[in-house]
């Protein structure tokens, strides 16, 4: 009878420890599982990250001055040519145009206070004076410089304005120039003579 009851506690005892042990095993292996996921999770730090390499380069300007192989006079047509293609308008009692001197008049790109705000912010550096600005315009000052019988630098200046609003009144106020509008010049001009924007680095070097 002893040795009957021994048997069944022993029986008892190992049937218990079994138990203890598959479930600690059962465990460990849960949580070795879950360890591995968490590397295969979408937010896991150890992810690649893209930082933008497959976005849009933003476009260097080009050179301005500017070196073009043409005429004298085939340039300064296709110059006048490119202002009218453009809508800009030649100020012909400012200009002299056989000394390579071409200037336009004052042109509007911006009406309204909402569309004025983000096209300015294109053509000109604004100050932080918190203006309310409800019309921009700028002016082209183009001039043509021989260098040899058939090359020639074109440089552009543009003025730039923004008419601002107050109680008192509305005013125009010169601002810095960004480049912008120069540079929509030349390559509009460039383009007449069949370059492009990708060469202009290498052939004004």
């Amino acid at each position: 009878m002893k040795k009957f009851a021994l048997i069944l506690v022993f029986f008892l005892i190992s049937s218990a420890w079994a138990q203890t042990g598959k479930g600690i095993d059962t465990q460990t292996r849960q949580i070795r599982t879950d360890s591995d996921k968490i590397g295969s999770r979408p937010n896991d730090v150890g992810r690649t990250i893209d930082f933008g390499e497959g976005k849009t380069r933003v476009k260097q300007r080009l050179p301005n001055p500017y070196t073009i192989v043409a005429r004298r006079d085939v340039l300064i047509e296709s110059i006048i040519e490119t202002l009218q293609e453009m809508k800009l308008i030649l100020d012909e009692a400012s200009s002299r145009p056989n000394e390579g001197l071409i200037i336009t008049q004052p042109f509007v790109f911006a009406r309204g206070a909402i569309i004025t705000a983000n096209e300015l912010n294109r053509y000109a550096i604004l100050p932080s004076s918190g203006d309310v600005w409800t019309r921009g315009r700028y002016t082209l000052t183009i001039e043509v410089q021989s260098i040899d019988g058939i090359r020639n630098k074109v440089s552009v200046i543009a003025k730039v304005e923004g008419r601002s609003e107050s109680g008192v009144g509305s005013e125009w106020t010169t601002l810095q120039s960004s480049g912008q509008a120069e540079d929509e010049f030349l390559n509009k001009l460039i383009e007449r003579f069949g370059g492009r924007r990708e060469d202009a680095d290498e052939d004004n070097e």
